[in-house]
């Protein structure tokens, strides 16, 4: 627990402590300074600034513990020296009954807060100053009086040590504990993790990349076991074998990823903001009217974003032929400082589409977008169509 941390960023209990103990130290205070000042005759601004070192030292010691020490180590010596000779000798000294809650309060904080070996230096300050006042002040107490109450100054010290030293071990045991089993969950949902990837890639390999072969064997082979194909056709079969080879090589490449258990594989990208027109192109075969304007940015982005820019438009151009058919479709990449700026729209439709989607490709372009530390937005344009529009850093900064 640290003052200097930021009050938002504690826990419930450290801000109940802190205010527990600021309450307590100013409690101290006001008791300690008229006790003084009445009862052992200090003079009332003596009785004041002594009064601040000790009580404010247990306040002090969680930020700055030897400092904290040094100051409540002068004032509590100085506090029993600058008594009134006429005293009642009723009262106990050289500790009054403030100064050694206040004692026992500093213990405790820099016993708990900084570990025992720090802790034993309040104690000794303690138990040295039922000495050393007694030697200098003969008359001011009886050696019976003096005896008296360093006995109870050492049992009240060492008892609030020994307290704190339990405390803090097993306050250090159970912080050590909630480790464990934070390393421990992380491990299990690691784990799960693995597992749920592993089955992922078996059915994209058994299931997805089967179908994928087959069509770019049926459509590769299609003219030569469908004679008397037209050349528009067999132009046709063929874009659907190019297009099928390519799905099956970055198949390869997401189970490549999927089955690697590392957890940051290597995610160099393949496809880029210069393959952009290739996939516009390939729409507008399919029958989608797509136009495009491409600004190529001024320097190179970085791998991530090239990989992002491109799912961007491929996922948004998608969506937009899924949700919207028969509208067209406008895809703009350009540059403003420092970033680049994606935005895929498509016209209003008179027509719903069937398939109402599931949200997961919006929400894959969000993640991908904040793995660059990008923005996103989506939604509906006045017009009444559709529009995505991503901003991407140019480079990608550092997580």
């Amino acid at each position: 627990m640290s003052v200097i941390q930021p009050w938002r960023e504690r826990s419930r209990g450290e801000r109940a402590a802190l205010i527990w103990l600021a309450i307590v130290t100013v409690a101290l205070y006001s008791v300690l300074v008229p006790v003084h000042a009445v009862l052992y005759g200090v003079a009332l601004p003596v009785a004041m600034l002594l009064g601040a070192g000790v009580c404010a030292a247990p306040l002090a010691a969680l930020v700055y513990p030897r400092i904290a020490i040094a100051v409540f180590g002068v004032s509590a010596f100085l506090l029993p020296l600058v008594i009134s000779p006429d005293r009642d000798p009723f009262w106990p000294w050289p500790w009054s009954v403030p100064a050694l809650i206040a004692l026992a309060l500093f213990v405790l904080v820099v016993t708990l807060r900084h570990g025992w070996r720090l802790g034993v230096l309040p104690l000794v300050i303690g138990i040295g100053g039922s000495l050393a006042a007694p030697l200098m002040l003969t008359e001011a107490a009886s050696a019976n009086a003096a005896a008296a109450d360093l006995i109870v100054t050492a049992s009240i010290g060492a008892a609030t040590f020994l307290v704190a030293v339990l405390v803090s071990g097993r306050m250090r045991l159970s912080r050590q504990l909630r480790r464990e089993r934070e390393l421990t969950t992380i491990e299990q949902q690691r784990r799960v993790l693995i597992e749920e990837r592993s089955r992922i890639a078996r059915d994209l390999h058994d299931v997805v990349a089967h179908s994928l072969s087959v069509i770019q064997v049926q459509s590769s082979t299609a003219r030569y076991r469908l004679p008397g194909l037209a050349d528009e056709v067999a132009a046709e079969f063929e874009g659907i074998a190019a297009t099928a080879r390519s799905s099956l090589t970055e198949m390869r490449r997401l189970l490549g990823v999927l089955r690697t258990d590392d957890q940051a594989p290597q995610l160099a990208p393949q496809q880029g903001i210069a393959d952009i027109p290739a996939l516009v192109e390939s729409m507008r075969r399919a029958g989608v009217r797509v136009g495009l304007s491409l600004m190529p940015p001024s320097r190179e982005p970085s791998a991530a974003v090239q990989i992002t820019a491109y799912r961007i438009v491929q996922e948004a151009l998608s969506n937009a032929v899924r949700h919207a058919p028969g509208a067209g479709i406008a895809v703009t990449v350009g540059e403003i400082p420092d970033a680049l700026v994606i935005l895929v729209s498509n016209e209003a439709v008179t027509v719903s589409a069937a398939d109402p989607g599931s949200g997961h490709g919006l929400q894959g372009m969000r993640e991908r977008v904040a793995l660059v530390s990008g923005t996103l937005s989506a939604g509906p344009d006045p017009d009444g169509g559709w529009r995505v529009e991503a901003t991407l850093p140019l480079e990608e900064e550092p997580r």
